[in-house]
């Protein structure tokens, strides 16, 4: 887990988004009684200890890069929060599993990114649904911002914008 300070949190209506200190711990491990506020569960913890938190909106969820959408399912609408790891630039499975939660599992909260997260990804990760991204302590928040805009217009159809190019222009 690194230690993060800053997420970048993006207003999907506007488009405008904000550095805001970050309030969420990632945990390793879970148990029913002694789970605290602003808890980032791993899946698999979460699935044990289900019945005991899916009423809680303190409590999130978060996805290793080999766990599977599928295994959360309907309960992903149900959550406040679900972050996505990912643990090296070079391994881009996040991207799918935070598409699949927004478009197959009706996600409709704080999809966040955590992990090596950077400028250079923030564009492609907004177009997947992604809306708030922790910037490790060690890199520049307003700078990795900047990636956001990187580019003005998109061809394919995404999260943000389910249109490709040539039927907004059509339009």
């Amino acid at each position: 887990m690194h230690c993060v300070t800053s997420v970048i949190k993006l207003d999907r209506a506007s488009g405008q988004h904000q550095v805001i200190d970050n309030h969420w711990v990632r945990l390793t491990e879970a148990d029913d009684d002694n789970v605290p506020t602003h808890s980032l569960l791993p899946l698999k913890a979460w699935l044990v200890h289900r019945d005991a938190l899916l009423g809680r909106t303190d409590v999130g969820v978060w996805f290793a890069p080999d766990d599977e959408p599928e295994t959360l399912g309907s309960d992903a609408a149900k959550l406040r929060v679900i972050a996505i790891d990912f643990p090296a630039f070079t391994d881009g499975r996040g991207f799918s599993i935070g598409r699949l939660l927004r478009e197959r599992y009706g996600f409709l909260g704080e999809l966040r990114a955590v992990g090596d997260v950077f400028q250079d990804t923030l564009f492609y990760l907004r177009r997947c649904g992604f809306d708030a991204f922790e910037i490790r302590a060690d890199k520049d928040a307003d700078a990795a911002a900047k990636g956001l805009n990187d580019f003005s217009n998109a061809y394919q159809g995404a999260v943000d914008e389910p249109q490709p190019l040539f039927r907004r222009r059509g339009a």
